[in-house]
């Protein structure tokens, strides 16, 4: 079944132009120039991916962004004119997986989608359920599913990706650098502030204290290490 892809643009001709991309690449689209529509949407159709405008004309992409991670983790993929670092990062911050700087191929629209499905989805042949610091995490990448606590977390694809990757070897200290690569799979400007601020999001969601983590540690000059070690 095709993946539904809900496309938040306001610029008309430019909506126009992903949408057919994106149809052309077998995926559903459902499209609005509407901040409020596209809430709307999110909560009554099942959408796979969002992709978002962040300067809309009547909510902010980033308050949409930031609602929409309220209720749910759905993948959003941020589109923005605004090229500053501090811009792309508030995008991240707000709950954007991704991000593409306009003025953009609509083909590389259809790229990042596609990758950011693939990094969402479960994989077959993997290892079964992996327990963490007796217990206190729980990691199964056949269901696609983490636990804290015994508690479901819902998270993101960048955010699953780089939990998954810490886990994959724990104790071992991963650089930004390889992390934003064996999450995104290709480099690009600013990887260390946008992997702090993927990190800043996760730990939320996964430490009982976020200023003193016990799960997702930061190693400095270093990076990121998993803090606990693997039950036997």
């Amino acid at each position: 079944m095709a993946a539904t892809i809900l496309l938040v643009e306001d610029e008309r001709k430019l909506r126009d132009l992903v949408r057919s991309y994106l149809e052309q690449a077998g995926f559903a689209v459902l499209s609005t120039g509407s901040g409020a529509e596209a809430l709307s949407l999110a909560g009554s159709a099942d959408v796979d991916l969002m992709i978002l405008d962040l300067g809309l004309p009547d909510i902010d992409g980033g308050t949409v962004a930031r609602e929409l991670r309220a209720a749910g983790s759905v993948p959003i993929l941020m589109l923005t004119a605004r090229s500053s670092e501090e811009d792309r990062v508030r995008g991240l911050q707000a709950g954007a997986d991704d991000y593409v700087t306009k003025p953009f191929s609509p083909r590389e629209v259809v790229l990042r989608v596609q990758a950011i499905l693939r990094r969402g989805g479960a994989s077959a042949g993997q290892q079964p359920a992996a327990s963490f610091g007796a217990g206190m995490l729980r990691i199964d990448e056949e269901k696609h599913l983490a636990l804290v606590r015994g508690e479901t977390v819902d998270l993101t694809p960048t955010e699953w990706g780089i939990l998954v990757a810490l886990a994959n070897t724990p104790g071992r200290v991963y650089s930004r650098f390889e992390l934003v690569n064996r999450v995104r799979g290709y480099e690009f400007e600013g990887y260390e502030r946008i992997i702090d601020s993927h990190v800043k999001n996760l730990r939320r969601k996964i430490e009982q204290d976020a200023g003193r983590p016990e799960i997702v540690q930061t190693v400095l000059g270093g990076g990121y290490r998993l803090g606990l070690a693997r039950d036997d």
